[in-house]
């Protein structure tokens, strides 16, 4: 059992576990586990913790398959800027190791945010505190647990053709 199990089963929400033996050679973790679960990519969700303001962590749940944008976390958050949060505070802050962050049963309670594609689906999957281990259970009970929020995190491939375009 991991923090994150832990939190869901005090929670005494519904949720199940997938576990895959992980390839350490795997480039991308999220990737990893949609396909060696036979999951479409929008259904797994990576842990993202970002520094605000050079300062304060936050977290971002968003799929797998797309890209975190900082002007938008930023903005959800209500801070001026975002960036990727240093690796060591990353897991001095949540307790797990990289490529095994869980936005449940972190050591410590951050502000989190999650995309809001998962609003359309009846679950969703992230990790459960570990490599190779996934954890089930519907967007809302995620939203519950970690106190968090839905937002728009990430821009679609028309927002960034639009974007490059008025470049």
């Amino acid at each position: 059992m991991t923090p994150a199990i832990n939190s869901a089963a005090k929670a005494k929400i519904t949720y199940h576990i997938h576990e895959y033996t992980h390839d350490t050679a795997a480039e991308s973790y999220g990737l990893e586990a949609a396909e060696k679960l036979g999951l479409e990519p929008h259904r797994v969700f990576k842990t993202l913790v970002v520094a605000l303001d050079g300062k304060a962590l936050a977290v971002a749940v968003i799929p797998v398959e797309l890209q975190l944008n900082m002007k938008l976390i930023a903005k959800a958050a209500g801070a001026k800027k975002a960036a990727m949060a240093d690796k060591d505070d990353v897991m001095r802050s949540s307790g797990y190791v990289l490529g095994g962050v869980s936005p449940l049963g972190q050591k410590k309670r951050l502000p989190t945010f999650l995309h809001n594609s998962a609003k359309t689906l009846e679950t969703i999957f992230v990790s459960a505190g570990r490599r190779g281990l996934e954890i089930e259970l519907a967007p809302g009970d995620l939203i519950s647990l970690t106190r968090g929020q839905f937002a728009e995190l990430c821009l679609t491939t028309s927002d960034t053709e639009r974007t490059d375009a008025q470049l």
